[in-house]
């Protein structure tokens, strides 16, 4: 049993503990690039499709050329094969904008439209990893959560779009302190706000509140990255009956809901037993909610319906 696969685009399975980049990518120096988060269950990725479309919607936001999706389902169906089917995995997708000194070498003037004819040949490639301890008790225990300030209004998203706040970037280093805070702290994770005291997101999860039958989540003009796990969710809900809202929500609406779910694409459902040292109960719909998510994240979706 592998304990780490790596492939590149070109079909060929790497040695995963030998050099792949290079000291100068700009994926490492800048975070300058993009990338997707795979469960690989059973031998399959799950909604890979709408993981592809994500992919594809934040390379067009960074100017990056347009990925070679059918290059890349091959790279998937092989990092998965050569996972195999004994037990989960984490299957990350990674795009980098390629070498500093090859883009110093191209043509600095571009006109509108041209950005990505600047870029040089993109690092690409598939790595599979075994999923985190934490995710099997966030799955069943649930997790305990912080509300913290992201600092920004709703509004930034559309005022700034060079702020990239609904693609899937590299540069994860701000999301990642927020979590260690809120380790500090003793909580699992976090449910950033604005300014405004909106629910955003997490720093690697999308939020879902639920009323009687009904699922809420922000929409993403708010600034938030359209979560996979969440549209899943909501295609296999709205077949069950289901209302599925996108609908801006206040911190206050955190307390009167009957439960607040964080969705991923490897932990998928994980219920909030604690919001800023509130106990939250279960309600008894639990069960529907994950085995909803379960169903939803086993279908490959549509490309075009991302």
């Amino acid at each position: 049993m592998v304990d780490r696969v790596l492939v590149t685009l070109d079909g060929a399975v790497r040695d995963a503990d030998a050099p792949l980049l290079f000291a100068d990518d700009i994926g490492v120096l800048r975070g300058d690039g993009v990338f997707e988060t795979v469960l690989v269950r059973s031998g399959n990725p799950c909604a890979i499709e709408f993981h592809l479309g994500r992919l594809r919607r934040s390379a067009q936001a960074l100017d990056l050329p347009e990925p070679e999706l059918g290059r890349w389902r091959e790279a998937v169906e092989r990092a998965a094969k050569e996972w195999g089917t004994e037990r989960e995995g984490v299957m990350r997708l990674v795009c980098t904008r390629g070498r500093d000194t090859e883009l110093s070498g191209a043509k600095s003037t571009v006109t509108s439209g041209d950005l990505a004819a600047a870029v040089p040949v993109p690092t690409s490639y598939v790595l599979v990893l075994p999923v985190p301890e934490r995710v099997q008790q966030a799955r069943t225990d649930g997790v305990s959560v912080v509300t913290l300030s992201r600092g920004i209004s709703v509004d930034l998203a559309q005022a700034a779009p060079w702020q990239l706040l609904g693609a899937k970037t590299l540069s994860y280093a701000s999301n990642m302190a927020a979590l260690r805070f809120a380790h500090r702290m003793g909580a699992d994770d976090v449910i950033f706000t604005s300014t405004e005291n909106r629910v955003l997101e997490g720093p690697r999860s999308s939020v879902v509140i639920v009323r009687d039958k009904q699922l809420i989540t922000p929409p993403a003009k708010n600034g938030i990255l359209p979560g996979v796990t969440q549209r899943a969710l909501f295609v296999e809900a709205e077949k069950a009956g289901w209302k599925c809202e996108y609908k801006s929500l206040f911190t206050a609406d955190l307390l009167t809901c009957d439960s607040i779910w964080m969705l991923s694409s490897i932990t998928l459902a994980a219920r909030v037993n604690s919001l800023d040292g509130l106990r939250m109960m279960a309600p008894d719909n639990v069960e529907e909610i994950i085995e909803l998510v379960d169903r939803g994240v086993s279908r490959a979706g549509a490309i075009g319906d991302w």
